[in-house]
């Protein structure tokens, strides 16, 4: 059976260690047999981040890698369709970025080309975990690592790479979604997320001869709930995240709904 509400469901926040699990093993399972040849999409192992001669550990939640340096060996033909309606945002230059960081796999030589991140309440709810997750962002662009981000928890503070002030108000309430090209850090693509709406169909950008793939959020989602046995869910147990009137009271009146039926 099919959850309450068409997009995110707001009480999954409150299980988001077991929500979180699952939607990175299905963004994995999602992208796997779009990609080209030499590409692979793994999830949640270590890569090395190296400055000078210091390694230090990274991980991501999904991340895509090729096998060899060497060019795929099939032309990227893929054609997307249903991908959402998506805002460009030019960002100006950071003279902070530096160009002196690598990221490897270091146990198998494999060069990590996307990270997807799922942005989570440790990421989010407290000044450490927003810096320390801020420093895991620039790493991996600064290291030529293209990258995805995907936020929906509504609870704490900015942590996207955007700064918030040049994503306008429709793309970052009440979950957010953007995408950084390695070969392109001063564009961002933005996403809308709204409560009361399906979640977005977003492009995953690859290497730079390949084609863009497509990943559902909405179908992630779909699947953690029914998968999760989220259909025992009450909604009543664990508080409501902090929404506007209007999406409170629309969640009100889909519970109706949904425990008439």
């Amino acid at each position: 059976m099919p959850g309450p509400f068409p997009g995110m469901d707001p009480w999954l926040e409150n299980r988001w260690g077991d929500v979180h699990t699952s939607l990175t093993t299905y963004a994995r399972d999602q992208l796997q047999p779009q990609l080209p040849d030499g590409l692979q999409a793994l999830v949640e192992e270590y890569i090395a981040v190296q400055f000078d001669d210091e390694w230090q550990p990274r991980k991501p939640d999904v991340r895509v890698v090729e096998e060899s340096a060497g060019e795929s060996e099939t032309a990227a033909t893929a054609v997307l369709a249903d991908i959402s309606e998506e805002l460009v945002i030019k960002l100006d230059a950071d003279p902070r970025i530096e160009r002196n960081v690598h990221i490897v796999d270091n146990t198998s030589d494999a060069r990590v080309v996307t990270s997807i991140e799922f942005l989570s309440p440790w990421n989010k709810g407290t000044t450490d975990g927003r810096d320390s997750f801020r420093r895991k962002q620039r790493e991996l662009l600064e290291g030529g690592v293209n990258l995805v981000e995907i936020d929906l928890i509504v609870g704490g503070g900015w942590a996207m790479s955007a700064p918030e002030w040049a994503v306008p108000a429709a793309y970052r309430y009440p979950y957010r979604v953007c995408v950084r090209r390695a070969d392109d850090l001063l564009r961002v693509v933005c996403y809308k997320a709204p409560l009361q709406e399906r979640l977005p169909v977003i492009r995953i950008p690859l290497r730079p001869d390949d084609a863009d793939v497509r990943l559902d959020v909405q179908k992630l989602i779909d699947t953690a709930w029914q998968s999760g046995g989220y259909d025992r869910l009450t909604h009543t147990r664990f508080p409501l995240p902090p929404l506007n009137d209007e999406d409170a009271e629309w969640i009100r009146a889909r519970l109706r709904e949904y425990r008439r039926a």
